[in-house]
């Protein structure tokens, strides 16, 4: 039997290692897929299916897709239930002996989706680790976007049914489970036909239970932002919290330290709202079509930003049992209400907001860009007006509020110093530092713009210089 030729075998080669991912290979100005990626992508997408020569008597089968599109074909295969590995090419080919260097830079799934057009902007996107141990449960939750990170655990009766009710209250885009949960058959089906979300399972070794290194590593706090004490009776937490963080690191190949904060909660503190209630009561979703027109939270939302419509959908999710928290939470509802003036200067303010969570995560993952930075930079200009209204306020929930809100005067400082108003949206073509900002900067930039001048200038210098009037550089 021939041999597959250089570039197949590398492509099987990195294939092999991502058998669950549709597998982007870089070949030029195109994403190409082969065998039966190339199969189901091209019948996922509608897209022309061909063949390439492999090395082999049969041509592999074949489609592509121009790279500068890919976004929009990724968000479709994930909408789909796909995971797709991105294999982009690491050399520049001009410099490259033989065949191009390529890996695989991030496998985007549907609990990792970082792109903001391609998520609903007032829901969380979550991603959930389930580690089972017996009859009990560790779970954690992430929100890669916001880096928004819990983890609780189940150890109470009926704890499968308990677990249900906390994937119901998450409702996340993925779920990744130990060895011992993706074995029990029942329990994988039930969570399958209930919730229909793709579940990926991940080797033990990943589910570490180290307690004092997880604690020396990440801020672990409870519900009042106060560092849990006595970290190892929270083992199965500390194992679903590592597995989850382990899985993002492999899939995203990319810094996380921006989730350094581990919120620990117990499922006891809020009200207890099975799948059946959840979705009989359709509290964020319509039973029929899983659209929000309708719902209790579609008559109340009337937030003036992203962050405040996450938020919001949270609360909803979540009622408060402690007659303390409710009672504050009330109080400022009550001021917010009935004070006009305070609720009308607040909800200007909020208007001119981005959404800073997410352009937060953005910028910590390295995939944001100037505009990104731009639209941080106008939010947080409207900080000090917003603490300044709620200097104001009267309710408890409130004063805190505006003790604790930080203006970020220094972030604002340094994007406003050194980023024009308006720059390009791609890093690459330039352009997007001010004048002024920094000295060798400026001294490139003048170069680029005025390099007839500045040769001219050298040449007079070194007509002065040697005293050769004929001097005349060759550049």
């Amino acid at each position: 039997m021939a041999e597959y030729s250089p570039m197949m075998k590398h492509y099987l080669q990195t294939k092999e290692e991502y058998k669950d991912c549709i597998l982007f290979y870089r070949l030029g100005d195109f994403y190409e897929m082969f065998f039966d990626d190339a199969i189901t992508t091209s019948r996922e997408l509608e897209l022309t299916l061909t063949g390439k020569d492999c090395g082999q008597e049969e041509r592999a089968p074949m489609c592509g897709i121009p790279f500068h599109a890919a976004e929009t074909y990724i968000a479709r295969l994930i909408e789909k239930g796909y995971k797709v590995a991105i294999c982009e090419q690491v050399e520049d080919p001009k410099q490259a002996k033989g065949i191009v260097k390529r890996d695989v830079i991030r496998v985007v799934t549907p609990g990792t989706v970082m792109e903001s057009n391609l998520l609903e902007e007032k829901k969380n996107n979550y991603i959930m680790s389930i580690y089972k141990n017996g009859i009990y449960y560790g779970l954690a939750v992430c929100d890669l976007t916001t880096g928004d990170f819990k983890t609780t655990q189940i150890k109470e009766q009926n704890n499968f049914a308990t677990l249900m009710d906390e994937i119901s209250r998450y409702s996340p885009a993925e779920i990744v489970v130990n060895l011992m949960l993706y074995e029990s058959s029942s329990e994988i089906s039930k969570i399958r036909e209930r919730f229909g979300v793709y579940i990926s399972k991940l080797e033990d070794e990943n589910f570490e239970l180290e307690a004092p290194i997880f604690e020396n590593t990440y801020e672990v706090l409870d519900e009042n932002e106060q560092k849990v004490q006595n970290i190892e009776e929270k083992l199965f937490c500390i194992a679903a919290s590592t597995g989850l963080l382990n899985y993002l690191r492999q899939t995203q190949k990319n810094n996380l330290d921006y989730i350094h904060k581990i919120h620990i909660y117990e499922t006891t503190h809020y009200m207890n709202l099975d799948i059946s209630a959840r979705r009989n009561l359709e509290i964020t979703e319509k039973l029929r079509d899983k659209s929000k027109k309708g719902t209790l939270l579609w008559v109340l939302d009337k937030t003036s930003t992203s962050m405040g419509g996450r938020l919001l959908r949270r609360w909803i999710n979540d009622p408060l049992i402690d007659v303390f928290k409710i009672n504050e939470r009330l109080e400022a509802v009550k001021e917010l209400k009935e004070n006009l003036i305070l609720r009308g200067d607040v909800i200007d303010s909020l208007k001119k907001v981005y959404d800073i969570e997410r352009l937060a995560g953005k910028i910590s993952y390295g995939s944001a860009n100037a505009r990104d930075l731009i639209s941080l930079k106008n939010s947080v200009k409207q900080l000090p007006d917003v603490k300044k209204t709620l200097e104001k306020a009267n309710a408890m929930l409130l004063k805190q509020l505006y003790e604790q809100l930080d203006v970020l005067e220094d972030i604002y400082e340094i994007i406003d110093t050194s980023i024009i108003d308006d720059p390009p949206i791609g890093v690459k073509e330039g352009g997007l530092i001010k004048l002024g900002y920094n000295e060798e900067i400026d001294h490139l930039k003048k170069a680029t713009t005025d390099g007839k001048g500045w040769i001219i200038e050298i040449e007079a210098k070194e007509r002065e210089k040697t005293r050769n009037k004929r001097f005349k550089s060759r550049i």
